[in-house]
């Protein structure tokens, strides 16, 4: 595809991760129940660097050896981000889980600006915190009390923060679906890692069926589909306005919570909503019709 139509296509593919994400709160506390952690994330990016590894096909072509220490580098934070925010979710509820893990989206143009000399405008840092806010508001319905998952989902955050920066940083030039799978690989081979240190292979479970269609999501939706779409609409977006639209994901999450499960519809809800869709306009707009407008009406 043309560079256009990627540009095109970017911030499509980012708002698609962030919609199967938010499907995915709830599939992962409940499959939480039956496998641990690190085997839980080993079966999942194993899955998905086998499965782009076929979808690749010719790609690999491309291939250079310098693809390894790009992968490792972001499968390493990517596996941190994952692992940590995993064993935060355990220990809190879902819904500070989703709202903690949106802080990243306030993280992202500081650590951009560190590490890429793009220094965040005004808009970046309103749309964030205006993003937070309304992620707060949409996710947080009892009080808010700070307990060791909800500091881990913090940690988890400044992981997703850098995974984020460090795919913009390293992928120009690279074919990113090949850099993709070694992602998946590196991330797969440190939670096999983890999870032989630490855990008990749940083969009992994985022949439960209950077990293995959320775990099929988990593997093809939520990683190999999600993740992809992630890291090409990253390499054709700014990676302050990328970090807003990932951060629907908890927005989806409650939406959906709402549909299929019969959640309240509440003033606080529909004002978090409204929070969130200003940053979403702020961040993709920088309110640039209101100042075209302004510029007319003064004429």
């Amino acid at each position: 595809m043309s560079p256009h139509t990627m540009k095109l296509l970017a911030k499509p593919m980012l708002f698609a991760a962030a919609l199967i994400w938010g499907t995915s709160f709830f599939i992962m506390k409940n499959a939480l129940d039956a496998i641990p952690v690190f085997f839980l994330l080993a079966l999942r990016f194993s899955a998905g660097a086998i499965l782009l590894a076929l979808v690749a096909g010719s790609r690999w072509k491309k291939f250079t050896p310098d693809y390894l220490w790009r992968g490792a580098v972001i499968g390493g934070l990517l596996f941190l981000a994952y692992s940590v925010q995993t064993f935060g979710l355990a220990l809190t509820t879902p819904s500070k889980n989703a709202f903690l893990t949106a802080v990243y989206c306030v993280l992202v143009p500081f650590f951009a600006w560190a590490a890429m000399k793009t220094r965040p405008d005004r808009y970046n840092i309103a749309a964030a915190l205006l993003c937070v806010t309304g992620v707060g508001l949409v996710s947080l319905n009892e009080a808010f009390t700070v307990n060791a998952g909800d500091g881990l989902t913090l940690l988890c955050a400044v992981f997703y923060a850098s995974h984020i920066v460090a795919v913009t940083k390293i992928s120009p030039g690279k074919d990113i679906t090949l850099l993709t799978v070694f992602q998946f690989a590196f991330a797969g081979l440190f939670a096999w890692v983890g999870g032989a240190l630490t855990e008990t292979f749940p083969a009992q479970a994985l022949r439960d069926p209950a077990v293995l269609l959320p775990m099929a999501y988990l593997c093809i939706m939520a990683t190999t589909v999600a993740l992809l779409f992630q890291n090409v609409g990253m390499v054709w977006s700014d990676p302050a306005s990328a970090a807003v639209i990932l951060s629907l994901e908890s927005v989806f999450g409650v939406l959906f919570s709402v549909l299929f499960y019969g959640d309240p519809v509440t003033p606080r809800l529909l004002a978090g909503f409204g929070l969130i869709f200003v940053a979403v306009v702020c961040s993709e707009t920088k309110f640039s019709f209101l100042r075209k407008k302004g510029s007319v009406s003064r004429g």
